[in-house]
Parts: structure tokens; sequence; C-alpha cells
């Protein structure tokens, strides 16, 4: 568990240091003080472990493909600095979608979440409950 975290965290510490992320939008870290940004630490965080979950869980998952792509795809936009809000909003939906009935992963899938909503809020709904 320990390692996924460090190897985020020195990815992170990178992007941070430099101020910019790969689109050239840097974040800088809340507390100010130079270091990782908190949010996408605990993205990699929720993200590894779900990862490892899955990876361990010995049913034949039907869509387990698609939710071990969306991760990785996760992983690496984390690892890139600050990852695209709908991009990701779009890997968790497919996650979910791959994963979502298996009550094991449902409390690391549930951090995955919650890390992602630490990026912003959830898409204002109109009318016919489609997000704008």
């Amino acid at each position: 568990m320990r390692s996924d975290r460090t190897d985020c965290g020195k990815r992170t510490a990178i992007v941070a240091k430099a101020g910019t992320t790969a689109g050239g939008r840097g974040h800088r870290p809340v507390d100010g003080s130079g270091g990782p940004d908190p949010r996408v630490e605990e993205l990699c965080t929720a993200v590894s472990r779900l990862r490892r979950e899955l990876a361990a869980h010995p049913a034949d998952l039907r869509d387990r493909g698609i939710a071990e792509d969306e991760l990785a795809a996760l992983s690496a936009m984390v690892s890139a600095g600050v990852p695209e809000i709908p991009r990701m909003r779009r890997s968790l939906l497919l996650v979910a979608g791959a994963v979502g009935s298996v009550s094991a992963l449902a409390l690391a899938l549930a951090r995955v979440r919650q890390a992602i909503e630490l990026f912003g809020s959830r898409p204002e709904q109109r009318s016919g409950g489609r997000a704008v």
C-alpha cells in the first residue's frame, strides 16, 4: 500500500514544484506550502487501493477489463499532474458500471468518487436530469 502512495507522491511533488501540468494549467496546493496537491494525493491513494482490491477479487467479472483500463487511465492522469475533471467523471462512471454491483469493492469505489469530488462539485442539473 505504501509503495503506491510514494510513487504518486514523487510524481505530484515534481508537478507541484514545476507549478504546471502537462496542459500548462498548474494548481497550487491548498495550503500554499509548495508541496503536492492534497487532492491529487487523495485520488492517487484511492485509485491505487481500488486497483489492488479489484486485482485481488476472485470473481470473474464480465467488465473487469473496462474497470482496469479506466483505473489505469485515472492513475496515469494523476501521475501527470492535476487530471481533467470531465475525463475523471467519465472514468468513474465506467468503473462504477463495471464493478458497482460488487459489494466487496463498494468502499474503495466510494473513496475514488469522493476523491474526484475534491476537484469540484458535481455538474449542474437541467430540468431533464442531464448534466450541463
